[in-house]
């Protein structure tokens, strides 16, 4: 017997930004597994479903646990925030279903670098790179090389995970990697909270960032040589062209 499983990104929190697709998977599964934090997104929507939860460090007990709910035949709905194929279960749910009889489906959900972006304004009109800051999984050798490719190339750069409790200093670190190659006057948003509580944007300069104003819920953007902080009448944006009044000028 096979049965279908799930990987959904319920997007950044708020029930306006799950897709449709994904509500549709949720509502149709019979057990949702996740972290207990995206589990208590979700539970008001859909508060008659089976429930499976571990902590933050738990993901292959976790996606363990969930695999042998769908061998037992039933559907099976793995949650993460934003895109469960950006930073979150579905690579992992692949590598331990492979031989299983289980159809491991993924299903899109807005992730940070999108959703902060809506509320900074267009920060990512061009080109850009999404790294994250955490060191659990990644060597910091090879993030600090990232980094510094993406600030010579002149992208813009989002920074997930860019800090916590156990790695406060991580972001100063990276922020002078990428003062090598980015002026100081570069523009910096930082989005805390994206569709919850206490949702909050803040534009700043690179020389300007406080990093206390950062904690594990914030997404921090970077811009690039041609990013610049416009006033508006909702307040200060942060805008990179991508050069379409430049060619219509021509």
């Amino acid at each position: 017997m096979q049965t279908k499983f799930y990987v959904v990104g319920i997007g950044p929190g708020a029930p306006e930004l799950m897709t449709p697709q994904a509500h549709a998977a949720l509502q149709e599964a019979e057990v949702i597994a996740g972290y207990g934090t995206y589990l208590k997104l979700i539970k008001p929507l859909f508060p008659d479903k089976e429930y499976l939860q571990t902590g933050m460090t738990g993901e292959v007990k976790r996606c363990q646990l969930a695999l042998e709910q769908a061998q037992a035949g039933k559907i099976v709905a793995m949650v993460s925030s934003g895109d469960a194929g950006i930073y979150g279960m579905a690579g992992l749910v692949l590598q331990l279903a492979e031989g299983l009889p289980v159809e491991v489906v993924p299903v899109p959900g807005i992730t940070a670098a999108s959703s902060g972006a809506a509320l900074l304004g267009a920060p990512l009109m061009h080109d850009f790179a999404v790294i994250s800051l955490s060191d659990r999984l990644t060597p910091w050798d090879k993030i600090e090389k990232r980094l510094l490719a993406a600030a010579e190339a002149d992208f813009c750069v989002v920074l997930y995970n860019p800090r916590s409790h156990g790695r406060p200093d991580l972001l100063n670190r990276a922020c002078q990697l990428l003062g090598r190659h980015k002026g100081p006057e570069t523009p910096v948003g930082i989005v805390k909270n994206i569709g919850r509580e206490g949702e909050q944007a803040i534009v700043t300069t690179l020389a300007e960032l406080d990093e206390n104003l950062v904690d594990m819920f914030s997404t921090v953007f970077i811009g690039n040589s041609q990013t610049y902080i416009q006033q508006t009448v909702a307040g200060l944006k942060i805008v990179t062209p991508r050069g379409y009044l430049e060619e219509a000028a021509q």
